[in-house]
């Protein structure tokens, strides 16, 4: 069973989405965090909190290594339902091992982010144990946008990751409707789903000939408002 998270920030979408049963978590980021208008990391990240009680994941900012690991501790603090986000490098490109296997060895949950392939899963695995939650987050979309296909990653992944059970392996920066039903198949635990497509995968299910007639309404208004003529 693949669980839909959604991925946002914006306090009025997460009471919204909070309500949905299909939704089983939340995930964010400091780009979203910003989108959403948030001045005061830490005061936001809190107000979100009192609007739920699901899974959801707060992202570490330093771009230093033991900075993420004092970050990490304090977000920790914030809630039992909490995920300290850590990125798999900085921005220099230097593996964060230090900061995952710390976090890790002080039972704190991790959403690993930013992962694009298995040997980055493979490095991740190497450095945790067998009991504190984490969360591997591997990004579909942003590989598909540069031509690379994703699903192999996804395949070696789960495999290596399978003794693991406190491993899960998330769908992250999701692009289409159909990404949930690709994630399915796959086997992904979790898929983290902007609120837009949220809402498009609740309306599953309508036939090729439904699909047809509301295309065809759709463009019979359009011409209707327009006021076309020929």
């Amino acid at each position: 069973m693949t669980k839909i998270f959604c991925d946002i920030a914006d306090i009025n979408l997460i009471k919204k989405f909070n309500k949905k049963t299909i939704v089983k978590g939340f995930t964010t980021n400091p780009s979203l965090m910003r989108k959403a208008g948030a001045k005061n990391y830490t005061k936001y990240s809190k107000e979100i909190l009192k609007i739920t009680n699901k899974p959801i994941s707060f992202e570490v900012f330093s771009d230093d290594i033991d900075n993420m690991i004092l970050q990490g501790y304090k977000i920790s603090k914030w809630g039992k339902n909490v995920f300290v986000k850590v990125p798999i490098t900085n921005s220099k490109g230097k593996f964060t091992g230090k900061a995952i296997s710390t976090l890790n060895k002080s039972n704190i949950k991790l959403n690993i982010t930013a992962v694009y392939s298995s040997s980055q899963t493979k490095q991740i695995l190497k450095i945790i144990n067998k009991k504190t939650k984490v969360i591997i987050s591997i990004f579909a979309g942003r590989m598909a946008d540069t031509g690379k296909d994703p699903i192999p990653e996804f395949i070696n992944s789960l495999k290596i990751s399978k003794k693991y059970k406190n491993v899960k392996i998330l769908w992250a920066s999701t692009r289409e409707p159909y990404n949930y039903l690709q994630s399915k198949k796959l086997g992904c635990h979790i898929i983290t789903v902007p609120p837009n497509i949220i809402e498009k995968i609740e309306n599953f299910g309508k036939s090729f000939q439904k699909l047809t007639t509301d295309t065809v309404k759709g463009f019979l208004i359009d011409t209707k408002k327009s006021k076309f003529k020929l």
